[in-house]
């Protein structure tokens, strides 16, 4: 929910935070799945190498799929989904083949063929309807946006073409709103003397939340006086002696 709302900060904090708990309990079948999401919120920030990075390492055909339609290589990406969807018809599995199906006419949107890309996407309309489909397309990104409205401009399915090109500008305005915040954010974080690291940032994050440092240093596999050193320098950066006022000024700075 925090993906979709646009909170990108949160939402990479709590699959952290999944990531760990599924690895401390040896749900490993699950880690693709969570790395699916975490890929999927590197892409909406448009950090196409770790998203890519993350699809290689876990076996994501969709993810490598969508990577290549973001770097405009709409041949390879329908090369891909073409691979994808048989085996997911030959499996049977019915709400996966829908999901490639519409990324498979996006992509051939994207590629110039326009023809092909409004009689798929005519078929899958017609299966996603009566399931309520709406993430599944907007996950299909700029391409997808397009070849709604070309479709609608022809008047296919108008009642459920309005619901999803509604979600598009609610989505849009979810990215628009916190582009605006973390925009504030910098602003306010340009005070600093030296601007905090990502690391950083993930740690100051889990002080707010009353984390110990033993707890931070089992969260994220990192070694304690690691850790303990990452404070030192939150402390040195923010100006601050201990965790409460780290916490406190990082809020009048608009970092949390």
């Amino acid at each position: 929910m925090k993906l979709v709302q646009g909170d990108f900060g949160t939402a990479s904090l709590l699959l952290s935070e999944t990531e760990h708990s599924a690895r401390q309990q040896h749900f490993l079948n699950q880690i693709p799945g969570i790395a699916e999401i975490q890929a999927l919120a590197l892409l909406r920030q448009g950090n196409l190498a770790a998203a890519a990075e993350l699809a290689q390492n876990h076996g994501l055909g969709i993810i490598q799929a969508r990577v290549l339609l973001k770097k405009g290589e709409t041949s390879a990406a329908i090369a891909i989904l073409n691979s994808l969807r048989g085996q997911a018809e030959e499996r049977g599995w019915e709400d996966e083949r829908v999901r490639i199906m519409v990324l498979q006419s996006a992509a051939l949107y994207a590629d110039g063929e326009k023809d092909k890309a409004r009689k798929l996407l005519s078929d899958v309309l017609a299966v996603a309807c009566p399931g309520g489909f709406i993430r599944t397309f907007l996950d299909g990104g700029n391409p997808m946006e397009r070849l709604l409205r070309d479709a609608a401009a022809q008047g296919l399915m108008p009642e459920y073409l309005n619901r999803l090109l509604k979600a598009f500008v609610s989505q849009d305005a979810n990215d628009e709103e916190q582009g605006c915040r973390e925009h504030s954010a910098g602003r306010l974080s340009d005070t600093l003397i030296e601007p905090l690291s990502d690391r950083e940032f993930e740690i100051l994050r889990l002080i707010a939340q009353g984390l110990s440092n033993q707890d931070i240093s089992e969260r994220l596999y990192l070694a304690l006086s690691t850790v303990k050193g990452h404070n030192r320098n939150i402390f040195d950066k923010l100006q601050v002696k201990r965790r409460t006022e780290a916490v406190a000024h990082a809020r009048k700075l608009g970092l949390l």
